[in-house]
């Protein structure tokens, strides 16, 4: 027997979606409400259970595009992210199946230095797919019943960042950062209760993998008397992200590179190349990660150190690059401020010597051009050139007046 095809949409009866018989035809209740919007002008925004208007699906190639514009290098990272949350949502808006196959959630762990990049990315994507996304950080996360954050209120923070609206929140992304922060101390479970480390990854793999969760309407602890909101998480895209600092030492010795004995050679960093996009499940296993939430993570991409040229790119190419956007403040009160490419290079290393990567390249031009910003109201008219002297040295700026204020 064929099954009932609604005659507007073509979609497939489902218990969420029942339909209306009429003369032969079918119509099913998304599309009614959609005709009830459009003779009513209804907006349905505020709805806490009703069904959202589908995002514009990017296909991976313009998600990549975009985060080109933003990010700069880990082509391996966005080329994984970009295809990982087209799948996401192809997933969700396209779900109408001919047959009974239904597609899994694919969650994704990012694996990088500090700086590299992680947060943005995540943060990009989310910006540009009009998504809520809620960025928390796994250290401030405790065992329900402890001092501090109930892993079910980063679903608060999403469900405040969708303005109230449940359907939308159901839709988005919650980032997880600092992952690597709650590793168990090795392999084995311990006999007192790990507040902050296996305990909370216990406490993530419900959220994680799919469920309806009760969640206090204003965050906070839960307690008997208060009324609860339910989010269902199986269409929300978990990104976790964490440095994972000296998990190469465990890939190297997954792979035999510290050898002993006469003649034998170290084969880890031969040529200083990464091992990073060697890792396996069983590497973070021994890292302290339990084996149920990374069967919950299947998506893991890696992204490299940040070399002193990206450094540099990072300064001057992205839409809102740094360098422009004081360009920008400069410009305000009717300056210009240029940069020596020696000037760039010498922030660029400093980012790099204190290990704070791309997002430590703020506080230092904030450092190098504080003297020069106190000044700047009365430099109405001028080009001021920053030179690799004003950086490392702290010298004064080259002032050239402009001679179309003149």
């Amino acid at each position: 027997m064929a099954r009932k095809k609604c005659s507007f949409c073509n979609s497939i009866e489902k218990q969420k979606n029942p339909f209306i018989a009429g003369n032969g035809v079918y119509i099913c209740s998304n599309c009614v409400t959609s005709a009830y919007k459009i003779l009513f002008g209804e907006d349905n925004k505020n709805s806490t259970g009703g069904g959202v208007e589908p995002i514009t699906l990017l296909i991976p190639k313009e998600i990549h595009r975009i985060l080109d514009d933003y990010v700069i290098g880990q082509e391996s990272a966005k080329k994984t992210l970009s295809v990982a949350v087209y799948n996401h949502y192809k997933r969700i808006f396209k779900s109408d199946y001919e047959d009974d196959t239904t597609i899994d959630k694919s969650n994704i762990l990012l694996i990088g230095p500090t700086g590299s990049g992680k947060t943005l990315l995540a943060q990009t994507i989310a910006k540009f797919l009009d998504v809520p996304i809620a960025i928390s950080d796994a250290t401030n996360l405790t065992e329900a019943g402890y001092v501090g954050e109930d892993v079910e209120n980063i679903l608060t923070k999403l469900l405040q960042v969708a303005d109230g609206d449940i359907a939308k929140a159901e839709r988005g992304i919650i980032f997880i950062d600092e992952m690597d922060k709650i590793a168990r101390m090795g392999e084995n479970r311990s006999i007192t209760r790990d507040v902050s480390g296996e305990g909370v990854q216990q406490a993530l793999l419900k959220i994680i993998e799919g469920s309806v969760v009760n969640i206090p309407p204003k965050g906070g602890r839960k307690h008997p008397n208060q009324d609860f909101l339910q989010i269902d998480t199986k269409n929300i895209l978990f990104i976790c992200g964490g440095a994972f600092d000296g998990i190469e030492e465990i890939i190297e010795r997954r792979l035999g590179a510290n050898q002993l004995g006469f003649g034998q050679e170290k084969r880890s960093n031969r040529e200083n190349e990464s091992v990073m996009h060697l890792i396996e499940s069983s590497d973070l296993v021994h890292y302290g990660i339990i084996p149920e939430l990374i069967g919950r993570l299947h998506i893991t991409a890696t992204l490299e150190p940040i070399t002193l040229e990206d450094m540099v790119r990072i300064l001057v190419e992205p839409k809102n690059s740094i360098v422009k956007q004081y360009q920008k403040l400069f410009e305000i009160d009717n300056v210009i401020l240029s940069f020596e490419e020696e000037a760039l290079k010498a922030i660029a290393q400093k980012a790099i010597n204190r290990k704070t990567g791309a997002r430590g390249l703020r506080s230092i031009m904030e450092e190098s051009l504080i003297d020069i910003m106190y000044e700047l109201p009365e430099l109405e008219g001028y080009e001021v050139i920053i030179t690799e002297d004003v950086i490392n040295n702290s010298v004064k700026p080259i002032y050239i007046k402009n001679s179309k204020s003149a």
